[in-house]
């Protein structure tokens, strides 16, 4: 996905996989279903993050309420280990730094704050829960390697029940592996969006970016 590779983001607007936080492994065509759980203690909320596996596993003590595939930073712009809390929750945040100008009817890639005329509008980056300066989860195509600039992406109606489920201050775990590899990675459902095409450009500047859940938010 050229405008993908250029702009280092990316918006969940397009079908991928179906997939469930206790389901069976498969890379296919569709709609991306994600359970999540309403946890009972929303204070008990954890975020515990996979890199080798690109899982995002959210934890309540030893519940699954939910667990999805996710896209981490390339080597070269590495995702951040350590522990973090999310401190910022923007439903539709765009990007400052990536993004379009808007010239009348042209439409065209831009970075912010270059000498270019027009309208700039960011990239979208729905759903956003920062967890360390620039870096944050959002909704995004996800790819089965690193692929982004250190942004945790996930697919679809993913970020929007990530960002039901936690809060600010909900810590945040990013590790090479995590214990959770064993048990429920191996039943998330990947997400291959290397070939999905970019959405048009139109769609990326409008609030139809971001995609809504089709469904409730939680099955309790």
């Amino acid at each position: 996905m050229q405008l993908l590779c250029r702009f280092l983001f990316c918006i969940g607007v397009t079908a991928a996989l179906f997939l469930t936080s206790c389901g069976t492994p498969s890379v296919s065509s569709g709609n991306y279903h994600v359970t999540a759980h309403r946890p009972n203690d929303p204070s008990k909320v954890r975020v515990k993050v996979s890199l080798s596996q690109q899982n995002v596993y959210v934890m309540e003590g030893d519940r699954c309420l939910m667990a999805a595939a996710t896209t981490v930073g390339i080597p070269s712009k590495p995702t951040p280990k350590g522990n973090f809390t999310i401190y910022s929750k923007q439903p539709e945040k765009r990007s400052g730094s990536y993004g379009f100008r808007v010239l009348g009817d042209r439409i065209i890639p831009a970075e912010a704050g270059k000498n270019i005329p027009g309208r700039y509008v960011g990239y979208p980056m729905g759903y956003w829960c920062e967890f360390s300066p620039a870096y944050g989860f959002h909704q995004g195509y996800v790819h089965l390697h690193p692929r982004s600039h250190g942004c945790l992406r996930l697919k679809g109606e993913a970020a929007p029940k990530f960002f039901a489920l936690v809060r600010i201050g909900t810590p945040v775990n990013i590790a090479e592996s995590q214990p959770e590899d064993v048990t429920i990675g191996p039943k998330i459902r990947r997400v291959d969006d290397s070939k999905t095409p970019d959405p048009p450009l139109r769609v990326s500047i409008s609030d139809a970016a971001f995609e809504k859940p089709s469904g409730p938010l939680f099955e309790d």
